[in-house]
């Protein structure tokens, strides 16, 4: 056997290994050298393009700008568009100024003593809605100035109350204002002496029956198959409209229909009727009250101020219903720092030479009162008399002529006594 001698020294061999580590490390710097070099070229393009979109866009919008600005009619769709913007905070913050009238008629008295008003002004631009007016107050009989009247006009204000909501219909379903008619032709309010007040819903109206287009929605799917076969089997059939009598249509509409001007029209009440509504043990689909107030198979009105309770006698065999209204027409009037001021007051002839008392004050009313969004807002005395109407035919006996101040040598209007009421003597 051959024997290999190795000529080549160590350190020869040594210089080898080294050499061949010196040529991979600079293998591997060209390769990451080139690798880097590919990551900058693709970084340079990704940049260059962007730069270019950049500059594309900005172009665009420079364009669409210049064309904007020579639009003609630019500043009108401005506003226009402005104004659709504005919408909901506009009518949020609408008010509704006719609303003055049925307030003047529940906080004026009438009859034997009475008051009317020669001045008014209304401020709706505040927090709180504002009547100033000059009055003058007439107590009916000899010696006519009374500050009985005064004053009795002045603490009423605590106990005068509003109330506003919404009709539904059986289902809870909300009624459309546009839908709902509560007053008569010469704007009083609709009422029946024994059951208390109602309102017209015009059932037939377009949206005023929000179940009934629920219903309906369900069922288009499912009829509109049928419904092509059925034109085709009656296009050569002449059709005859049949026209339901309102029994029949009552029947359909679930609901007792009455007329009213040619219309037919379901009758809401807005006074709850305890006595028909209330059951003690009510079947699903009854009519009925419960004790707490809510109200259920019938439609009625929802009120946003006025809630209804009903307590058993102690015998069990008789019913004691309530209703409380927490809204406050004239909130503070009950604690004299607020609500209503009477400012000044004295002695004067009216335009009839009566005797009357002149005063000046204002009135502070509660924000809601006019708010465009309260529907069906009513304003309530002291008596719990519903006054709700806009016709100024119902309050036209609240104004009249502004009374004249006492002259120097009308001595029966200088002097006449008038009754203190804190201490019921009389006084000058």
């Amino acid at each position: 056997m051959a024997k290999e001698i190795n000529l080549v020294p160590d350190i020869k061999d040594e210089f080898l290994r080294t050499l061949k580590f010196r040529n991979l490390v600079f293998f591997l710097c060209i390769i990451i050298s080139a690798a880097s070099l590919i990551v900058i070229l693709v970084f340079v393009s990704i940049t260059s393009g962007q730069k270019n979109f950049i500059n594309s866009k900005q172009n665009t919008i420079a364009a669409l700008e210049q064309k904007i600005n020579d639009y003609s009619d630019l500043s009108d769709f401005l506003t226009i568009h402005d104004q659709l913007g504005n919408i909901s905070l506009i009518t949020e913050n609408k008010v509704m100024l006719s609303r003055t009238f049925n307030i003047l008629s529940a906080i004026i008295p009438t009859g034997a003593d009475y008051i009317n008003i020669s001045e008014l002004s209304i401020d709706l631009s505040g927090e709180a809605p504002t009547f100033r007016f000059e009055a003058q107050a007439n107590a009916g009989s000899e010696p006519f100035i009374d500050y009985n009247v005064l004053d009795s006009f002045k603490k009423s204000m605590q106990y005068m109350r509003y109330d506003y909501g919404e009709y539904v219909d059986k289902n809870d379903e909300s009624i459309p204002a546009y839908c709902i008619i509560e007053t008569a032709d010469d704007g009083s309010v609709l009422r029946d002496q024994a059951k208390g007040y109602y309102a017209y819903w015009l059932i037939e109206g377009d949206g005023c029956n929000p179940s009934a287009e629920d219903e309906d929605e369900e069922e288009e799917e499912e009829t509109d198959a049928s419904s092509a076969s059925e034109n085709l089997a009656t296009d050569t059939t002449e059709q005859i409209e049949v026209i339901p009598t309102r029994e029949e249509l009552s029947n359909q509409l679930g609901y007792p229909l009455e007329d009213y001007k040619g219309q037919n029209v379901v009758r809401i009440w807005r006074t709850p009727q305890y006595a028909d509504w209330y059951k003690e043990d009510p079947n699903e689909d009854d009519v009925y009250m419960d004790l707490d107030g809510s109200i259920h198979n019938v439609a009625h009105f929802n009120s946003t101020c006025i809630s209804y309770s009903g307590t058993e006698n102690s015998s069990g065999d008789a019913i004691t219903w309530s209703a409380t209204n927490t809204c406050k027409l004239v909130p503070g009037a009950d604690d004299g720092s607020s609500g209503i001021t009477i400012e000044e007051s004295s002695n004067g002839r009216d335009a009839s030479e009566e005797l009357v008392l002149r005063f000046s004050g204002t009135i502070a009313f509660a924000s809601e009162v006019f708010n465009f969004n309260n529907h069906h807002m009513l304003a309530l005395s002291p008596s719990g008399r519903y006054n709700v109407t806009d016709s100024y035919s119902q309050i036209q006996s609240i104004f009249a002529e502004r009374a004249a101040d006492c002259e120097q040598d009308d001595t029966v209007c200088t002097t006449t006594p008038t009754r203190n009421t804190n201490s019921n003597e009389e006084a000058e």
